[in-house]
């Protein structure tokens, strides 16, 4: 459950990417926010992110929409971003993940489910992965059969 509730309210690649756009964004215009701004800012974009769907684009979808709300003098500037805003959409992915990795070993730590020993001798190779371990409570599923709808 930590992994897709992670997907929806731990953004942590999309807040960070919607604070920095928007600083961009308000320097370049020769608009430089105050710290106050800033932190604000910070605020209010950690807060939007939660909106920001996980599809590729979204995140510009969602600074836009952002600074319409908070500053719409800036919304002109998100057209100086538009054309790096796919690769950038690399790096909010990837730190969004590391972000519910993290997040899905602290919750497991927390709930006394993660098997930290297990995992280091998974990691460094000495046991392989079995994902029938992965099985609930001992029920097996067949991948022999084909399943019907």
């Amino acid at each position: 459950i930590t992994v897709p509730t992670g997907y929806s309210f731990n953004l942590d690649g999309t807040a960070i990417y919607l604070t920095m756009a928007s600083l961009f964004i308000a320097s370049a215009m020769g608009t430089p926010l105050s710290l106050p701004e800033q932190i604000g800012l910070l605020a209010f974009m950690i807060i939007a992110s939660k909106g920001a769907a996980g599809v590729s684009g979204a995140g510009l979808a969602t600074l836009a929409a952002g600074l319409q709300t908070y500053r719409p003098d800036m919304v002109d500037g998100v057209g100086m971003i538009a054309g790096i805003d796919r690769f950038m959409s690399e790096a909010r992915a990837l730190t969004n993940f590391t972000g519910n990795a993290v997040a899905t070993i602290v919750i497991g730590t927390w709930t006394k489910e993660f098997d930290r020993p297990r995992a280091l001798e998974v990691l460094s190779g000495r046991m392989p992965f079995d994902e029938k371990m992965m099985v609930d409570d001992g029920h097996e599923t067949s991948t022999s059969e084909p399943v019907r709808a």
